[in-house]
């Protein structure tokens, strides 16, 4: 599947609204749990298909929610630093071209720590937990 450099954009500006405050170790760590949605191994998946697809796919990554406030910056209404993009397209770039492993342990879902944890994460592994994130994957 070919990643379109509308692909690295959306993927990057997700890693911005996800994770900008995390430094670039939980940036690529966010990154490699959309890549893992993306290679799930599925002819059709659920989790969309393509980066954008899955970055955008609704109620997913909150940050594509229209009442989230990080929204307006990644539609471009308002603007983004640029330095924090480019840090956050460095780690997309690093992920969708394989330059960097996966430090999540095949993650597909996690969830910031400022919020009580899901219903959801009770029926997941915990594979990782780095900065202000908890990283999971699906027990099969």
């Amino acid at each position: 599947m070919p990643v379109t450099e509308k692909d690295r954009d959306i993927l990057a500006r997700t890693i911005w609204g996800e994770a900008r405050g995390e430094g670039a170790a939980g940036q690529v760590a966010v990154a490699w749990t959309i890549r893992n949605r993306v290679f799930d191994g599925k002819e059709k998946s659920w989790w969309g298909e393509g980066y954008a697809g899955v970055c955008q796919k609704p109620w997913q990554f909150s940050c594509w929610n229209k009442t989230d406030p990080n929204y307006q910056f990644l539609i471009g209404v308002k603007q983004i630093p640029f330095r924090e993009l480019a840090q956050c397209r460095i780690a997309a770039d690093q992920v969708v071209d394989g330059k960097v492993p996966d430090p999540t342990g095949g993650a597909t879902h996690y969830y910031a720590t400022s919020i009580k944890a899901p219903a959801w994460a009770a029926k997941a592994k915990q594979t990782l937990k780095l900065g202000h994130h908890v990283f999971f994957k699906d027990v099969p």
